[in-house]
């Protein structure tokens, strides 16, 4: 323990010794930081470990000792610019195999700290946490990010453009462990080089930068001090730690098998059994580029899909949940720009979560959920699949090939994706992207395109994308092109967001790798917010974020308005977290074919202009809590009829080892010829034993199919990036009881690494 009194000591000596204003670990209260510099003066020397680090929480080693600290920790929420109200001493060695942080999180109430969870891949923002940001190209755009909470819970992602993509579901080998003390929190964290890429020099810098949050405050502090309108995420204003020396990623091999045995029973009759197995190689082809190959994939251990309620004329958007399509996916995103609600990011937001957003989904140039899946989302397997994807140099590279089996009386299909980036000036970017779908005979689909991203100063970004698809079948048998472009800007001020965007998809544009959800439209496209700190209630109100809306959709073959739909909503962020907003949505839509709106209860739209104004309000309680609710209620026209639309969500947390939700719509719809009465009942129970065994379970039911679905995960991380899974699926029918299916799935995987 002499160790571990020398490293909290020596901190505080080395801060002391600091002048406030001028140093890398300090800053007076009342100064005014220029963010563009302050980053600059936040360095840390790489220094070597002169001898074994054992990652047991307890921070007592001698070598720690020798490694400055990093501290002096800066607010960006709720006072930007203020110290935090408990600093955070960081301290960074690195050996031939790893590098490693001692963390010491002071807490002078350690029995307030917050802890949630302990699963993988946590909820970082209801939980006391710390978060590293790692730039290992100090390309001030591309990085890691790493999470832990006081319990030693653990959450990675990749992260692009600062932000601008993110891959929250990569999974990367590395170790942690934490404990709560008098005076704070204590954690150590190892991670293997083997898991970075990073370049070839023998002397190298990375930028770093550390994030804190004390959740009961609803607090969060940086090392490298950032405005609260940005995240950990803007790695261009992040620290460095200097002269790391003779890095090496060995290797960078994985080998991980698995074997699968499944009982399968479809109504009434008898369960048949399977058996199945098959790998996944990851190989580091270079130090930025990582080749992966699948052979007899298998993704029965996934989650299943959260249901949705559908009343509108178009498909719903589904997330990709499968491991294989998830790791570097943001290289493959094309033509990014922020969206509506989500525009500028930041701390305090605030906001949207109560309009319904717009009225369909953007289109996504590519969308890995169209491989391996029907229309239906039944699983098409897939016999093989490679990809290469990484950076080399400036160029961001991404290739994708998969070949399906054929199901049914489709033939087999091989995809491929292949998407090339460059960056250009500070934090900008060009690329292509091609598709290719090919079935065999001539009624393959391939599509082409380019876009462009560029940044000008702080705030703005201007984006576009231009796009063509190739398909025989499909030309001469429709009206219009077959292009989709799209011209836009964000401006994502720290008062004011103003969004743009135009963009247009011919009747002909046709992308059987993307998800496009509308054609032959032109979509007009603006957002205008502005964020209010009033002081005279500062104690309770955070931020205040009145914004409006505008989204229209219009026909290219003949200019006619086809949707419009608009809002003005006035959110309210309090300082616990929680929020309320209230707000109108004015909605047209002018319907040319009848469409099936219910399909239980055989309810139709007819042709006609439909104006309809729908009024809501919604209140979200404090999600850190034991107990919180999410509520919205929503009432007014709708086409021809009227309805009223009631959400209600509680969720217990009795502590870091349960908690539970349960999430409730009800859409009451009256109509001239008939009504109908949607309910879709969602429950979620999570236990976890540890952070390496866990249960979890998702019960549903929707009133429109009179189904229940449940689907039990029990899976247990035998070592890492290693997991045995048990699943149980079952659907039945509602009115009688009777079973229409059922699975249950054991699968083990386990990886080498060398």
């Amino acid at each position: 323990m002499l160790a571990l009194a020398a490293f909290v000591g020596a901190t505080h000596t080395a801060a002391a010794q600091q002048a406030p204003a001028e140093s890398g670990n300090g800053a007076a209260p009342s100064a005014k930081i220029d963010y563009d510099t302050a980053h600059l003066q936040r360095r840390l020397p790489a220094v070597r470990a002169t001898g074994p680090i054992a990652i047991d929480g307890m921070v007592d080693e001698a070598a720690w000792s020798s490694a400055p600290a990093a501290s002096g920790f800066i607010q960006n929420e709720p006072r930007e610019g203020a110290p935090a109200t408990y600093d955070t001493e960081v301290r960074v060695l690195y050996d031939d195999e790893a590098l490693y942080f001692g963390v010491f999180a002071h807490d002078d109430q350690p029995s307030r700290i917050i802890v949630n969870d302990l699963k993988e891949d946590f909820a970082t923002s209801n939980s006391d946490g710390f978060r590293i940001v790692l730039d290992t190209f100090h390309d001030e755009r591309n990085a890691y990010v790493f999470a832990i909470n006081p319990a030693g819970a653990k959450w990675d992602a990749q992260m692009s453009n600062e932000g601008r993509e993110n891959n929250a579901d990569w999974d990367g080998i590395w170790e942690v462990r934490a404990r709560i003390a008098e005076t704070g929190w204590y954690a150590e964290i190892r991670i293997p080089f083997r898991t970075l890429r990073f370049r070839t020099s023998d002397v190298q810098t990375w930028g770093v930068n550390f994030e804190r949050k004390v959740r009961r405050l609803n607090e969060d502090s940086h090392w490298a001090p950032l405005p609260r309108i940005y995240n950990l995420e803007r790695v261009s204003l992040a620290g460095r730690v200097d002269d790391f020396r003779g890095l090496r990623q060995g290797r960078n091999l994985r080998i991980k098998p698995y074997a699968a045995g499944s009982s399968n029973t479809i109504g009434s009759s008898s369960s048949r059994g399977d058996f199945d197995a098959g790998f996944d190689v990851k190989y580091g082809i270079t130090n930025g580029l990582v080749a992966d190959f699948t052979v007899n994939t298998d993704f029965s251990q996934v989650e299943a899909d959260e249901q949705q309620i559908n009343l509108t004329r178009f498909s719903l958007f589904f997330p990709e949940k499968r491991d294989f399509f998830l790791e570097n996916s943001g290289i493959f995103q094309f033509g990014a720009g922020v969206t509506g609600f989500a525009a500028g990011g930041g701390g305090g937001g605030g906001g949207g979560g109560g309009g319904g957003g717009r009225q369909t989904a953007d289109l996504q140039m590519f969308f890995s959920r169209s491989i391996g899946l029907s229309e239906d989302g039944q699983a098409i397997p897939i016999l093989v699949g490679t990809r290469l994807t990484g950076r080399q140099g400036a160029y961001s590279i991404g290739v994708l090939n998969v070949e399906e089996d054929g199901h049914g009386t489709e033939p087999r299909i091989n995809d491929t994706a292949i998407r090339v980036r460059r960056d250009v000036l500070a934090n900008s970017d060009i690329g292509a992207i091609l598709l290719l779908r090919e079935p065999g005979g001539p009624s393959y689909n391939r599509v082409g395109g380019v876009d462009a991203n560029f940044r000008f100063g702080s705030y703005l970004n201007v984006n576009g994308y231009a796009a063509k698809s190739f398909s025989p079948l499909v030309s001469g048998t429709s009206t219009g092109n077959d292009f989709a472009e799209k011209a836009g800007l964000n401006y994502a001020g720290r008062i004011w967001q103003v969004q743009a965007n135009v963009e247009g998809i011919g009747e002909q544009f046709v992308n059987d790798l993307g998800f496009v959800p509308r054609r032959g439209v032109n979509n007009y496209f603006s957002f205008l917010a502005r964020r209010f700190r009033p002081l005279a209630v500062s104690g309770l109100i955070r931020e205040i974020r009145p914004h409006m809306q505008f989204d229209a959709f219009y026909r290219q073959e003949d200019g006619a308005l086809e949707s419009r739909y608009l809002d003005f909503h006035f959110p309210i962020t309090f300082q616990d977290s929680s929020n309320m907003e209230i707000g109108v949505n004015p909605n047209v839509e002018v319907i040319s074919e009848r469409f099936r709106l219910n399909t239980a209860h055989d309810v139709w739209v007819e042709p006609g202009r439909y104006d309809f104004n729908e009024y809501f309000i919604f209140w979200n309680t404090n999600a850190a809590a034991r107990v919180s609710v999410n509520t919205r209620y929503a009432m007014g026209p709708f086409y021809d009829g009227y309805r009223r639309a009631y959400m209600i969500s509680p969720s217990l947390r009795l502590n870091a080892n349960f908690n539970a939700s349960v999430g409730l719509q009800i859409n009451d719809i009256s109509a001239p010829t008939d009504g109908f009465v949607s309910k879709l009942l969602t429950t979620r129970v999570n236990y976890n034993f540890n952070t390496k065994m866990f249960f979890n379970a998702l019960v549903q039911y929707n009133s429109d199919t009179r189904q229940w679905t449940s689907n039990l995960r029990f899976n247990i991380i035998h070592r890492p990036l290693s997991d045995f899974f048990l699943v149980y699926n079952d659907r039945r029918d509602e009115r009688t009881g009777t079973l229409l299916s059922r699975a249950v799935i054991a699968k083990l995987t386990y990886l080498v690494a060398f």
